[in-house]
């Protein structure tokens, strides 16, 4: 992930803040280093005491993060994905999102259903787990919503988040999440970013978008929502970063 001075500046207040609840595990691993054999088991250990952390005395759905005015928008958002290149669907490519698991009524989105659904818009700070943030405007539909139309079943308790973005490995990008975190009023599936259409370096056709997470669990061009009991993990989460990611 690139850093921009004109995105960044690094707020040192803000990076300390994101040190302390994201911690050194993701740290390290955003440097591209998990601790090696000897430290990777003391990382996973800090990992999962954020986590806990986060979720019994920081996580709230009552809690939103700040809006900003359009006029405070920052110029560029650094692109990021796993993959040698840029993930692009093939020219004339049918997408859709494929909503499933534990639910009563299963859906396939299209782009075009997807953006006719009602839509909720903000301009937020963005903020990567390297330190820096940026401000952007987002547009697009509640996960709210989106669990609305399936109806998740009782046992239904995270939710996984599917990825067209595959690394040199073959490895998709994923990413869980909590359900009390997926339906957050701020928890969106995005397809516009600043007043336009999604762009390949933000993610298009669609992605996931939470101003109270920080930039890694939000997955880029998505391609399957899937309700489930079980907890999943995530491309980073299992390489040391913290699960729950809240800010």
């Amino acid at each position: 992930m690139a850093d921009h001075d004109d995105t960044a500046g690094l707020d040192r207040r803000a990076f300390l803040r994101l040190g302390l609840v994201a911690g050194p595990a993701s740290l390290a691993a955003a440097c591209g280093w998990d601790g090696g054999e000897i430290l990777r088991p003391k990382l996973l250990a800090v990992s999962r005491v954020n986590d806990w952390v986060g979720e019994h005395l920081l996580h709230s759905n009552r809690r939103l993060a700040k809006e900003y005015p359009v006029s405070a928008r920052s110029r560029l958002m650094p692109a990021y994905h796993v993959g040698p290149e840029l993930p692009r669907l093939p020219a004339g490519a049918p997408w859709s999102l494929e909503v499933g698991g534990l639910v009563r009524k299963p859906a396939r989105l299209t782009l075009p259903m997807l953006q006719a659904l009602p839509a909720v818009s903000y301009t937020v700070k963005h903020h990567c787990v390297e330190g820096w943030t940026t401000i952007g405007s987002w547009a697009g539909v509640p996960m709210s919503a989106i669990a609305a139309m399936v109806e998740p079943t009782a046992d239904a308790r995270f939710i996984r988040f599917d990825s067209f973005d595959v690394d040199r490995s073959g490895e998709a990008y994923m990413n869980g999440w909590d359900l009390e975190s997926a339906m957050h009023p701020q928890t969106i599936i995005a397809h516009a970013y600043n007043d336009r259409p999604l762009t390949a370096e933000h993610g298009a056709p669609a992605r996931l978008y939470a101003p109270v997470k920080l930039g890694y669990k939000m997955t880029k061009y998505l391609t399957r929502v899937t309700f489930t009991k079980e907890k999943p993990g995530g491309y980073w989460e299992d390489r040391g970063y913290p699960w729950l990611a809240g800010i």
